[in-house]
């Protein structure tokens, strides 16, 4: 690795561990690491911090402390949803959902799908965008779940979650959103989308991995998807992670805080970012919808460049980016996702997404600036013509000396 620079771009796969967060879970690793459900007080004390935690991811989610059930990961929040709604309605046999979902939610439908059940993959537009009018067509008196992310992990593309939970209300068919992406970037609201479950997970929002979260509306049906004790009020059972959620809670209220001033910022950084690169190296073009999607989020078709390659060449200066979710790193399919939207292969092969987040910096932006141009250069074996291309960008906006070559 380059030892210049460390240079983090790769926030949708997962964060850095605050600080704060760091500090707010210690004290349960170290000195109260009781059970909770314990009888005696050196367990029971810590209902209260753990309520303390719930009332906090409550908070960010616009939602009340019971309609929270913490859960292992954003995999489990949205495999608990989909086997309540199931649950709740046995004879109903059809499912919807989309064909850009995260991988836990594609396979799961495909699970349901080999025991007898009928998806319902609705197709996006070209930027990844969705057809409304295609969803309240394919929902059907058996229709027993739709389930429709609300952020896109790899384009960042938003899809109308308030709206398509009222067209679900209004077929009585019960709603799930995926949101894992959403918290830290944008403001979330519960009771005011209409949804019946919306899926979030601890490590998107700088808390550690091995925690999550399933907001579950008040009198929409729940069946606990992993059985044992009476946890989570009967919901799901096995001991509490006590240091997790109080790292989870911790990490909610930093959001909370931060997210009016880290949402612009950010959002500024990429859009310099994307700029630059759009404007510095030829035959690049932006994958996904440019107006309704998260504010951190970029991903980039670099013509006649493999993004393998290309991310071998970051990593080795330092740079962490990557080609599409990280619970499919290594797959040698191009990204189902990218593939959805209609791009041919080889553009989706040479897709790029970069994600910025809380800790990243304009001198990180600088530096992938810096860098990424020649790497591009090598990668298309071009030596000279995009020099050429940027000496005449450089010359025509006046500004040479304010890029490092």
């Amino acid at each position: 690795m380059n030892s210049r620079r460390f240079c983090y771009l790769d926030n949708n796969a997962t964060t850095r561990v605050a600080p704060e967060v760091l500090e707010a879970m210690t004290p349960f690793l170290k000195d109260h690491w009781g059970n909770p459900s314990s009888a005696y007080s050196f367990g029971h004390q810590l209902s209260k911090p753990l309520d303390k935690a719930r009332a906090s991811v409550a908070d960010l989610l616009g939602a009340e402390p019971m309609e929270i059930v913490f859960t292992s990961c954003g995999t489990e929040s949205n495999n608990a949803a989909w086997n309540s709604a199931l649950a709740a309605h046995p004879r109903k046999k059809h499912i919807v959902t989309t064909t850009v979902e995260h991988s836990a939610n594609i396979k799961f439908g495909q699970v349901m799908e080999e025991r007898g059940y009928k998806v319902t993959y609705l197709k996006v537009e070209a930027d990844g965008t969705l057809d409304l009018g295609e969803l309240e067509s394919a929902l059907r008196s058996d229709t027993a779940v739709a389930s429709i992310m609300w952020a896109n992990n790899e384009t960042g593309v938003l899809f109308p979650i308030e709206e398509v939970a009222a067209i679900c209300r209004g077929k009585g068919v019960l709603f799930h959103t995926d949101a894992v992406q959403v918290p830290g970037k944008l403001k979330i609201n519960a009771r005011a989308l209409g949804v019946d479950y919306l899926s979030i997970s601890a490590h998107k929002l700088h808390a550690p991995k091995g925690i999550g979260a399933l907001y579950v509306r008040r009198r929409a049906p729940f069946t606990p998807y992993i059985v044992g004790g009476s946890q989570e009020k009967g919901r799901r059972g096995g001991t509490e992670n006590v240091p997790y959620v109080i790292g989870f809670g911790k990490a909610a209220e930093l959001a909370q805080d931060m997210l009016p001033d880290e949402n612009s910022r950010i959002r500024g950084l990429r859009d310099r970012m994307e700029k630059a690169i759009l404007t510095q190296i030829p035959r690049v073009t932006r994958n996904g919808s440019i107006r309704e999607r998260l504010p951190n989020t970029s991903n980039l078709a670099f013509e006649h460049v493999e993004a393998e390659g290309l991310l071998h060449l970051l990593d080795e200066a330092g740079i962490c980016a990557s080609s599409g979710s990280a619970c499919t790193t290594g797959a040698i399919n191009p990204s189902h996702v990218l593939t959805a939207m209609g791009l041919k292969s080889d553009r989706a092969r040479g897709s790029i997404r970069f994600s910025l987040g809380l800790y990243n910096s304009e001198e990180d932006v600088d530096y992938l600036l810096e860098v990424l141009p020649g790497m591009v250069q090598k990668l298309r074996g071009e030596p000279g013509k995009m020099a050429r291309h940027r000496s005449a960008k450089l010359a025509a906006s006046g500004k040479a000396h304010s890029l490092q070559t």
